[in-house]
C-alpha cells in the first residue's frame, strides 16, 4: 500500500508550531553563546528542524519533510531573524520564560513524532520513540554545536517528558479519540511533566 506522505493539516499545524518554537529557542541559545546572525541562523535551523530530520530519516520518509518543504526553513529562520533583530531586550529574558519555551517546543515535538510515525504505519512502541527522538534531536544537536553535554542527558526529567507525550499519542489512537484530542493530551501530559520536574527538581537516578 502506498503511503500518503502530504501531512495531514493537524500534524502540519503542530510541525510549524513547534519550528518556530524551537527555532526561536535555538537562537536564543546563540545570543547567549555571542554567535553572529550566520551562528544564529545555524543554531535555529538545527534547534528546529535536526530532531525530524533524524525522525523522517529513520521511518524512511525521504527527503526529509522539513527538507522538502521549503516552508520549514523559512518559519526557523525567521524565528532566528526576530530573535537576532531584538539581541537586546533578548539578552535580559528570564530562565523559566527560556524553560516554558523550551517545553513547549518539546511538547509540540513530541506530538508531531509520533503522530507522523503511526501515518507511516510505524509500531506503537517505536512510534513513542520516534516522538522522543523528535522532541529531543534538535536540542542534542544544538547541545553538541555549543560544545556542551546534551540537555537530554542532564536535565530534569526531559526525554521522559517527550516519551510520556507520545505515549499518550499512541494510547489515545488505540482508543479511538479523536485526533485533535489525542494532539492536545499528549502535548499538555509532556509539557506539565517537564516544568513539573523543573519545579519541583526531579530527576532520573543519576549513575555514581
Amino acid at each position: 500500500m502506498k503511503i500518503e506522505t502530504k501531512p495531514a493539516t493537524l500534524l502540519l499545524a503542530v510541525d510549524f508550531a513547534g519550528t518556530f518554537v524551537f527555532a526561536v529557542e535555538g537562537a536564543l541559545a546563540a545570543a547567549k553563546g555571542h554567535l553572529d546572525l550566520l551562528g544564529a541562523m545555524v543554531l535555529a535551523f538545527a534547534t528546529a528542524l535536526g530532531g525530524g530530520i533524524i525522525r523522517d530519516v529513520l521511518i524512511g520518509a525521504n527527503p526529509p519533510n522539513s527538507i522538502r518543504d521549503w516552508r520549514y526553513g523559512v518559519i526557523a529562520f525567521l524565528g532566528a531573524a526576530l530573535v537576532f533583530l531584538f539581541s537586546g531586550p533578548v539578552q535580559h529574558i528570564p530562565r523559566m520564560l527560556m524553560l516554558t519555551l523550551d517545553a513547549a517546543g518539546l511538547s509540540l515535538f513530541c506530538v508531531a513524532g509520533a503522530e507522523k510515525a503511526l501515518e507511516y504505519r510505524i509500531h506503537p512502541f517505536i512510534a513513542i520513540l520516534m516522538g522522543g527522538i523528535t522532541g529531543v534531536g534538535g536540542g542534542t544537536v544544538r547541545d553538541v554545536l555549543l560544545a556542551q553535554v546534551p540537555t537530554v542527558l542532564r536535565a530534569d526529567v526531559y526525554a521522559t517528558a517527550a516519551l510520556a507525550g507520545a505515549l499518550v499519542i499512541v494510547v489515545g489512537r488505540r482508543i479511538k479519540l479523536p485526533n485533535s484530542v489525542v494532539a492536545a493530551l499528549g502535548a499538555l501530559v509532556c509539557f506539565l511533566l517537564r516544568m513539573v520536574s523543573v519545579w519541583r527538581h526531579w530527576n532520573l537516578p543519576v549513575m555514581h
